[in-house]
């Protein structure tokens, strides 16, 4: 505001109409007494003009003439497409690029995140801004958003909708189901490529790190802290074909949410609510055993409902503890040897029984803080494979998964509708591990 009192202002606003006029580039408008003039807002606001001149007020060493291309290119080019793009805790091969639906997985250079931001020339200069050397190589998935309105100001909080995992789970399950180490979002913004990047320093987690410089002194750098999800390059191509697979699944079972069958739409409701359950618990484990105790009781829960929405059928009877017995003997049905169906039953069992007592206000006793994280962690790796061999046996048509469950429950049919499916599965596109039912059957 203080740069567009200024008597140059009035000279740079003839020179950005003349340039760039509003029926080409509206988006740099704005109406002032009935009158549309360059908002000054974008022009010098978003475009990074007026934080390169405060720089060169302070005596900052600034290439001026990159400077001047950068907003020639901001206010002449057309506009992009806004996207939402999700910061990954994970590290991934340099290159990597994985198409997951209208999503891609896809890792950045410095280099490359230049290209997205208005000024790159400022990169780094600006105290307190975000460093995009830091983001080298860094995993995001994103989708064109074009619906998404790019607001001028900033926005605190957004009351859009659901939470932002939530809303693409789509695309994070495949990559969630291909290795059991925890994948969590760490931050959501929006990208409207050469305008826009607004990822706060304060949304990417750092830590630091000592490296010895070419003197043997250790020296501390700051760089991203990511988690235990990593994909060496010898990896990438079976990843690929895994997310391929999955991403494929999952779209012919949402296929089903305008099918004017019931049996379609539930199953794509159910899919939806166990994949947002699992992320929720996701986003709230900040380590393989790592869970704050006040909350491992509602990500067990999560966990559980997660497992019924999947093997719950329509046709169940709900008096009598009979669902809580279809889900066990289906979660069985789904592992091909006696001693992972009987583990798997025990395992379910336990579950519903934590489930009941928290849910009715009591706890459960004489269990120490590490057992309750080590049955939180098997239950999620348990509910991991729940998803995963659902996707892969659940039909594609009219047909419910769970009376083929429970006819393989009673020994009837397995062969031809469980197993398979699932050794072929396993065989051709298999997640980082294979299960140990697969390989010892």
């Amino acid at each position: 505001m203080a740069l567009a009192v200024l008597p140059e202002w009035d000279a740079l606003e003839e020179a950005v109409s003349a340039a760039a006029p509003r029926r080409e580039h509206p988006d740099l408008y704005a109406k002032v007494d009935r009158d549309w003039i360059p908002n000054y807002r974008t022009v010098l606001g978003e475009s990074g003009l007026g934080e390169a001149t405060r720089l060169i007020a302070q005596g900052a060493a600034v290439p001026v003439p990159e400077i001047a291309d950068s907003f020639v290119a901001f206010c002449t080019h057309p506009a992009p497409v806004p996207e939402r793009w999700l910061l990954l805790n994970g590290t991934f091969p340099r290159g990597t690029r994985i198409p997951l639906g209208r999503h891609t997985l896809q890792t950045f250079t410095t280099e490359e995140l230049l290209q997205t931001v208005p000024m790159p020339a400022l990169n780094g200069l600006t105290p307190g801004s975000l460093d995009l050397h830091v983001l080298n190589d860094a995993p995001f998935l994103h989708a064109p958003d074009p619906d998404y309105v790019v607001t001028r100001r900033p926005t605190w909080f957004d009351f859009t909708g659901p939470r932002a995992e939530a809303k693409h789970w789509q695309a994070l399950l495949p990559l969630m189901l291909w290795d059991p180490h925890l994948l969590r979002v760490d931050s959501v913004f929006t990208v409207a490529r050469g305008r826009r990047f607004d990822l706060n320093p304060a949304a990417v987690p750092l830590t630091i790190r000592v490296y010895p410089d070419r003197h043997g002194r250790e020296e501390e750098f700051e760089v991203r802290d990511t988690g235990e999800f990593h994909v060496a390059a010898a990896h990438l191509p079976a990843l690929t074909a895994f997310c391929t697979a999955i991403s494929a699944k999952i779209e012919a079972v949402m296929t089903g949410v305008h099918h004017q069958r019931r049996i379609p739409r539930l199953r794509a409701r159910r899919l939806e609510r166990a994949a947002r359950h699992l992320l929720a618990a996701y986003q709230r484990t900040h380590a393989d055993y790592g869970v704050w105790e006040v909350e491992a009781d509602e990500l067990h829960l999560d966990y559980v409902i997660a497992l019924e929405a999947l093997l719950i059928s329509p046709n169940d009877d709900t008096d009598g503890g009979g669902i809580a017995r279809n889900i066990r003997s289906r979660a069985a049905a789904l592992f091909l040897t006696p001693a992972e169906q009987v583990r798997t039953e025990t395992l379910v069992r336990r579950a519903y029984k934590v489930r009941s007592t928290y849910v009715h206000g009591d706890v459960i006793k004489n269990q120490t803080e590490e057992e309750k994280l080590e049955e939180l962690r098997t239950l999620r790796l348990l509910t991991l494979q729940v998803i995963l061999r659902w996707l892969v046996l659940t039909p594609s048509d009219t047909d419910d998964l769970a009376p083929l469950l429970d006819a393989a429950a009673q020994g009837t049919n397995c062969e031809q509708h469980i197993d398979q499916p699932l050794r072929a599965f396993f065989t051709t596109t298999p997640p980082r591990s294979r299960p140990a039912d697969i390989t010892s059957a």
